[in-house]
This record gives C-alpha cells, sequence and structure tokens, in this order.
C-alpha cells in the first residue's frame, strides 16, 4: 500500500484571513470534533500496545517515550504527570525530545532529522530489553524518532508509535503501531492541532489503563498519588474521610502521618 501524508495535505478550509474570529473558531472546533472519532477508531491498537507495556513494566521494564517539537513535549508530559499522578518512581516513564531538554521551550534547529542521535539518548539510559520505546510522530517519518525504534528492534527492544498517517516509516517500524488518522489540519500542516490532540488523548489512555492495571487506583481512586500540594493533601483527606467514615480532620492527621493515602487506609484496617 503506498503512503499518504495525510497530515500535510490541504486544509478543508480556504482565506481563513477573511474568516472572523467566530468563523475560526466554530471551524477549528468543527475540525477537532473528529478527533475522539479517530482515536476510537484506533482503540483495538491501543489495547495491544497498553498489553506490551503492562508486561514489560509488570517484569521491571520502563515505558520511553521518544520525539520531536510537539510530540517530543506531549510525551515529556505525560511522562512527567506518572509519578505525581499515581505515585511510581520519575525513571518509570520516561520522555525524551529531540534537542534534549532546551527542545522543551524552544524549536532546536535540525535536531529531528538527526538519525544517530535518538538512539543514543535511549543508551543514555541503559536501555535494555526489558523496556518498551514508543516513538510518537505525527508525520510519521521524524528520522531522530524512526531510526531509534528501529536500532531498538534490532536488540529485541519491544517499540511501539503513535502516528497519523497509515503505512509511514514510523508504523512500519513498531512493532505495535497506533496509527490515529485524523486528516488535514485547519491550518494546513499544523500538527499541533488535532494531531496533537489526539496523541494526548492516546497518551493518556497509555500511561491511565497502563497504571490501573499496576494496581495504582483503587475504585476510581489515586491512591499512590503524591502529596505535593495543598489540592492534593485535601482531595487526600476526603478520600480517606470518605472510605474510612471519620472526619476531615483525623483523615487529614492520618494522611500527613502516613504519607499516602493507601497506607493510611491500610494502616487504618490493620489497627481496627
Amino acid at each position: 500500500m503506498g503512503f499518504i501524508k495525510t497530515t500535510e495535505q490541504d486544509s478543508h478550509y480556504s482565506n481563513l484571513e477573511k474568516m472572523n474570529v467566530s468563523e475560526i473558531l466554530k471551524n477549528i472546533n468543527n475540525e477537532d470534533k473528529k478527533v475522539a472519532l479517530a482515536v476510537e477508531n484506533a482503540l483495538p491498537q491501543i489495547e495491544k500496545l497498553v498489553s506490551v507495556i503492562v508486561s514489560k513494566l509488570k517484569n521491571g521494564g520502563r515505558l520511553f517515550y521518544i520525539g520531536a517539537g510537539t510530540s517530543g513535549r506531549l510525551g515529556i508530559l505525560d511522562a512527567s504527570e506518572c509519578p505525581p499522578t499515581f505515585g511510581v518512581k520519575d525513571d518509570l516513564v520516561i520522555g525524551l525530545i529531540a534537542g534534549g531538554d532546551t527542545a522543551i521551550r524552544k524549536a532546536v534547529e535540525n535536531a529531528e532529522d538527526d538519525t544517530n542521535q535518538g538512539w543514543k539518548d535511549l543508551q543514555n539510559y541503559q536501555i535494555n530489553d526489558k523496556d518498551v520505546v514508543v516513538g510518537i510522530a505525527a508525520s510519521g517519518t521524524t528520522p531522530y524518532v524512526v531510526s531509534a525504534l528501529q536500532k531498538c528492534n534490532e536488540n529485541n527492544i519491544e517499540t511501539g508509535c503513535i502516528t497519523m498517517n497509515e503505512n509511514s516509516p514510523l508504523h512500519q517500524a513498531a512493532k505495535t503501531p497506533i496509527v490515529c488518522v485524523v486528516g488535514p489540519e485547519f491550518v494546513t500542516g499544523s500538527s499541533r492541532m488535532k494531531a496533537g490532540t489526539a496523541q494526548k488523548m492516546i497518551l493518556n489512555m497509555l500511561s491511565t489503563a497502563t497504571m490501573i492495571k499496576l494496581n495504582k487506583v483503587k475504585g476510581n481512586k489515586m491512591v499512590d498519588m503524591q502529596l505535593s500540594n495543598d489540592k492534593l493533601v485535601k482531595r487526600g483527606t476526603k478520600m480517606i474521610a470518605d472510605q474510612l467514615n471519620i472526619s476531615l480532620n483525623k483523615a487529614q492527621e492520618l494522611l500527613l502521618k502516613h504519607g499516602s493515602v493507601r497506607r493510611t487506609i491500610n494502616n487504618y484496617k490493620i489497627k481496627k
């Protein structure tokens, strides 16, 4: 089958500069409505990759996201939110971006075109066959990402991807690919829009489903979350008060003593 770069196809809308603000917003919103349906179509692929990730992490492995530009930033965002949300160590889910940390805030010229750096960046973490690497690239052609996955395959490391173009080099390189076709962007080629939204939704699914299957959620609560600010302390306090049927003051006292919702509930039940 041929490779058609739908992320670069012309927008369905013309003369954007002649639209009033209301028209611009309505048209962007109309395009955004298509994203959830595109993600829905990819659910079987997402499920397969979740299964691979869970298996690897249960056996002592790590999850790596690797991307460039918007894709890289989204991977870093998802990785950085796992420790505070689920109480895991910050080296369990790792996000890498072409150009390094500088590229999180500012584009690094030609970084995504380097066919060697992605593998080098992974080697800095002693990447091995216990781990799983998910390449993120809307276009599916980013050399930094594609070459990194190819090297992983050569070294018997599990690979997945999130891309918006079927039969792209990244689609072909990943052992467990996710292809979510969102179609042309409102501004032609601006894949930070629909493609970026789809990537964020899929990343939410990958990490959340994985953490649930790793027993980091109880009922529907984040019982292992880090108590890193007042909002989270209050949330944890309410969880404990509701679960144990005790006052908020008592719940907060116990939470601050034990340091997590899970430990507080477990210790309370043991003492009971």
